[in-house]
């Protein structure tokens, strides 16, 4: 049989230069066009939009970091100082007692002081001054809040607190506590006080006592300066700014030999 006429009598084949649109057939961009507009628009451009693209990535994994792991909060007074000092940013810890693990004492933690140290709201932002601070504490540049504290956690809950003995030393469930952190100078309490922490409460000082507004400081007001441990925001763990002073905050040995609190050091005790 002749080649060519078999050639001829076969189907003519399809020489569409388009695809076959099946259901698997054909690219992503065409079945997603938004998307891949989108990505064209984000990766496409000339230098401003690209650099304002990632300066807007960063914000945000600044903003999410900030949020859930860990935030720079920027030490606004000298209440710490001996061990903190104004202008350092330290890196607090927000995991640090997600898990179950709660403050002990000894830890240098951020907190929320409303209830505790702040019993009204004060002043209402607008939105605008809202967003600005929140995104310039993301960064360590403002503090995060006028409710917001940087203390030392002294006592927990179950504790009976006192000062001072008769060597002029703190006194936790009836054992006294050398307090190396203190600011040179420093006596722990000018202000003689006893008092047993509530569960689920906090006592925290200042480790510059002189210059320090702490629980000492609110024990007639509502809350008698006890702090909820659901108030905690994190456990601040390293300075991270300036440069000269970036380190980490170890735990003191301060509180080691303090007993569990017992029926004679904690809840029989005054209140202060």
């Amino acid at each position: 049989m002749d080649t060519d006429a078999q050639l001829a009598s076969l189907p003519e084949r399809d020489r569409s230069p388009e695809p076959a649109q099946g259901e698997e057939q054909g690219s992503r961009s065409a079945r997603f066009p938004r998307v891949a507009a989108g990505w064209r628009w984000l990766t496409g451009g000339g230098p401003l939009r690209r650099a304002g693209v990632l300066i807007f990535t960063c914000l945000i994994t600044l903003l999410l970091v900030s949020s859930y792991l860990v935030q720079p909060f920027l030490i606004p007074s000298g209440s710490m100082r001996g061990t903190l000092q104004v202008g350092d940013r330290v890196l607090v810890n927000k995991l640090a007692y997600r898990f179950g693990d709660e403050p002990r004492r000894g830890d240098v933690i951020v907190f929320d002081g409303t209830d505790s140290f702040v019993q009204d709201d004060g002043p209402s932002e607008n939105a605008v001054t809202t967003i600005i601070r929140k995104g310039a504490a993301a960064v360590g540049l403002m503090r995060p809040s006028e409710t917001d504290y940087v203390k030392r956690v002294v006592g927990v809950g179950g504790d009976r607190v006192r000062c001072c003995d008769k060597w002029g030393r703190l006194e936790i469930n009836g054992r006294p506590v050398l307090e190396e952190y203190l600011y040179p100078g420093d006596v722990p309490s000018q202000v003689p006080f006893d008092v047993v922490v509530p569960e689920g409460k906090l006592w925290v000082m200042g480790d510059h006592r002189s210059d320090s507004r702490d629980s000492r400081d609110h024990l007639g007001e509502p809350g008698g300066g006890m702090v909820p441990v659901n108030r905690v925001v994190g456990r601040a763990d390293w300075i991270g700014w300036p440069l000269g002073r970036t380190t980490s905050l170890g735990r003191t040995g301060a509180f080691a030999d303090v007993p569990d609190p017992g029926p004679g050091h904690g809840g029989g005790g005054p209140h202060g």
